[in-house]
């Protein structure tokens, strides 16, 4: 890629990071970008799911359209293929042929009935814990010729950088979120814990064992029990007052 090329897609990757909500859709968007300028490369179409790997379990997380993520997944419930090769190995991983290559049989024969007969896998590091790789497909054989693969790579390495930042911004989200719903959870808990304790004249874990107790006869969860509570008795659900 040339030095405007590139200045051209961090832009259009910086752009992608702030005009979506998540990273499933971060790398959505991702995946066409990569599918369109692979595509522009070979005057081929091609398409390109995305599989993220974090600890030892991969998954179909984004592609350049609904028939990519279908395409990704076959591989995910095979279990091997040139995708997941080069998250193995780091290496970018080609099929060149479905119907000749000996290497994942039962992948590549519903690949062939896809309409699919080429795929090329290319690794993104992330850092030690998670990792990526792009999946290519084209409906064709010889379209990833060195060329194409090496601009694979180019772009696989220059747009690194956009994924990490997404996936890190993302798990921050999660982590917050997560932060935001124990919180709610352990209002509604206390609230409900305070009207026991008015109710009874008991104390705070006298009330917490009226209420584990409650939870356990009915078997539901605590904080369902205890948001049941302050819903009856306040006519609205608990809330927390930590936003900012």
């Amino acid at each position: 890629m040339s030095t405007s090329p590139e200045r051209d897609l961090l832009l259009e990757l910086q752009d992608l990071i702030v005009g979506t909500e998540s990273v499933a859709e971060f790398l959505g968007g991702f995946a066409s970008i990569a599918a369109g300028v692979l595509s522009r490369s070979a005057n081929e179409t091609i398409e390109c799911g995305v599989t993220l790997k974090r600890i030892k379990r991969t998954a179909t997380v984004g592609g350049s359209s609904p028939k990519a993520i279908h395409l990704d997944q076959i591989e995910q419930r095979v279990g091997d293929g040139p995708c997941i090769a080069a998250l193995r190995t780091g290496v970018p991983t080609l099929l060149g042929d479905v119907r000749t290559d000996p290497r994942w049989p039962e992948y590549q024969k519903v690949l062939y009935d896809e309409g699919i007969l080429s795929a090329l896998g290319v690794p993104l590091q992330l850092g030690e814990d998670t990792a990526a790789a792009l999946n290519f497909f084209a409906t064709s054989t010889g379209v990833f010729t060195a060329d194409i693969m090496r601009e694979a790579t180019s772009f696989a390495d220059l747009a690194g950088s956009a994924v990490r930042l997404a996936v890190k911004v993302g798990t921050a989200q999660g982590a917050a979120d997560d932060l935001t719903a124990a919180m709610a959870s352990r209002t509604a808990i206390d609230l409900a814990c305070g009207i026991i304790m008015g109710q009874n004249r008991c104390s705070q874990a006298e009330a917490m064992t009226i209420l584990t107790n409650v939870s356990s006869h009915r078997n539901q969860k605590l904080r369902d029990i205890a948001e049941e509570m302050v819903l009856k008795v306040s006519g609205g659900k608990a809330s927390t007052h930590f936003d900012a």
